[in-house]
């Protein structure tokens, strides 16, 4: 590939110039790949041009994803559209305002076990029906005519996203190394700050626009936000791969490298890069593991922190004393700063192969930002204090799920193990929402000191849970140390004993968490 194509300035996503470990590691059982001296001297001789292929595929196969998750996000989007009109012209009360945050949550989580689908029905099919399904119900959110029509409809847009939101990062697991896999949740992860930033300034337009034509605001909001959905759900069918040797854009080269450089990552017989069944024991087996409850832990309390602010955010600033159009404007900085801080975050994560660390500097960051913005309202200060706490704030727990899913997905030794750990992390995760969506009662208007400081307290649980992860991991780390180095004088001592030599063949990597 030309590097003059553009391809260069891209990530150095897959990092071919581990290839030459791979083969080290590969061996003598794939001499179809090294057999010949022209064969191995290519490789060594085109790393810039591999390293650009490279940063091919994982432009084409992450940016479908990030752009589904910005539509999504836009999708599910109703904290402008009640400022926008949305409750006087269905004359909702707080309550059923509330009622329809929550249930779209209930069924987000009766159907999260739909992400272990990632495995069994081919991803660009699964998808693209997912995307069709809630562009559809998010456009008819426009004609809703009732909050029993709209409670509907909410119900089923929550069972459009849990199908498909959940899984992504697992999905990704597909395509990267575990190491690789914080700043490609990172990419995912920060579509939701950037499209609800978008979805802001959006909504803060279709507002504006909307006073010139003859239809209410929040109609139009929900129609423009929700029917591009169904048109990218056709590009999804086409060109979402489901796996590396299955990428239509690759070339025989591009994805034989790609499936070489995952061996690594296999610790069980099961192929990484194939759509294949599930296996019940290692279903169950996490299913039993106290480890992935203790991440699930930290997710809900991360939820509780995520749920609340966003829909909200557009009243609390109106009721800082903001107009209902500047309100929009105002709520789109603070999510574009978490943008950039879950990018940053999530690069150094996986730069220093570390995930506590940066669980606990994005808990703290949460946290202080929830204190500053309830002292600020107990002590009845200035605006600008509780502005300046929401960008603290949203950047922490944008941070912290990005991390703690990443976490999960790394602490699993088969795509099995990972899917359950995701739905494990998702079901018991998102029922921190219906506590979150609860928070900021109109009671409390306007300084909501209550649910500011739950929320405060649930981010510095997220730090301590943190730790006592990262202790248990490190004890289990030890005890595979120990096991392993008996394992290999064992296997040494028999060698000796009965005049075997090495053939070369590959030992399999003994699986170690990522603390």
């Amino acid at each position: 590939m030309d590097p003059a194509n553009g391809h260069e300035d891209l990530d150095r996503t897959f990092e071919l110039k581990t290839i030459a470990p791979v083969q080290q590691l590969i061996g003598q059982g794939h001499s179809a790949i090294d057999r010949d001296t022209e064969h191995r001297s290519s490789f060594e001789e085109e790393a810039p041009t591999r390293q650009g292929n490279g940063r091919k595929e994982s432009f084409m196969l992450y940016t479908p994803d990030e752009e589904l998750t910005v539509l999504k996000k836009l999708d599910r989007h109703i904290g402008n559209a009640k400022i926008a009109g949305l409750s006087e012209d269905l004359q909702l009360s707080t309550s059923q305002y509330e009622w329809l945050l929550t249930t779209f949550y209930i069924t987000y989580i009766l159907f999260e076990w739909m992400t272990i689908l990632y495995r069994v029905v081919p991803p660009h099919i699964y998808i693209a029906l997912c995307v069709a399904s809630w562009g559809l119900v998010a456009s008819l959110q426009s004609v809703a005519g009732s909050f029993t029509s709209m409670l509907v409809l909410r119900a089923l847009l929550g069972v459009g996203e849990a199908a498909f939101g959940p899984g992504v990062p697992f999905y990704l697991s597909f395509f990267y190394k575990r190491e690789e896999l914080a700043l490609r949740t990172g990419l995912f992860i920060s579509a939701a700050p950037l499209a609800t930033s978008f979805a802001s300034s959006l909504a803060w337009l279709i507002t504006k626009a909307a006073m010139k034509v003859p239809i209410a605001a929040w109609r139009l909001l929900f129609l423009v936000e929700g029917f591009p959905s169904m048109i990218v759900a056709v590009f999804a069918w086409y060109h979402m791969p489901d796996s590396p040797g299955a990428a239509k854009f690759l070339t025989q080269r591009q994805k034989k490298v790609a499936r070489l450089r995952l061996r690594k990552e296999k610790y069980t017989k099961q192929e990484s890069s194939e759509v294949s069944g599930l296996k019940i024991k290692e279903i169950l087996q996490t299913l039993a593991d106290p480890k992935c409850y203790i991440s699930a832990a930290m997710f809900f309390s991360c939820n509780v922190a995520f749920s609340s602010l966003p829909p909200f955010l557009p009243t609390i600033l109106k009721e800082m004393g903001y107009t209902a159009l500047k309100s929009q404007a105002l709520s789109a900085p603070p999510y574009l700063f978490s943008f950039f801080v879950v990018l940053l975050i999530a690069y150094l994560s996986d730069r220093y192969r570390s995930r506590s660390f940066y669980v606990c500097l994005s808990a703290v960051l949460g946290t202080t930002g929830y204190v500053v913005i309830a002292i600020a309202g107990w002590r009845r200060a200035n605006a600008g204090w509780r502005y300046v706490g929401v960008y603290a704030a949203s950047a922490g727990f944008f941070s912290a799920i990005t991390i703690i899913i990443t976490w999960t997905i790394n602490n699993q030794d088969s795509d099995s193990k990972k899917g359950t750990g995701m739905v494990m992390l998702n079901v018991i995760g998102q029922l921190g929402p219906l506590l979150g969506t609860r928070l900021y009662p109109d009671s409390d208007k306007p300084y909501y000191v209550k649910g500011m400081s739950v929320c405060a307290g649930f981010m510095f649980l997220v730090f301590i849970l943190s730790w006592i992860l990262r202790a248990i991991l490190a004890r289990e780390n030890a005890k595979s140390r120990v096991a392993y180095s008996r394992i290999a004088v064992e296997d040494k001592e028999e060698e000796e004993q009965f005049g075997m030599e090495n053939d070369g063949e590959v030992q399999q990597e003994r699986f170690m968490y990522i603390l």
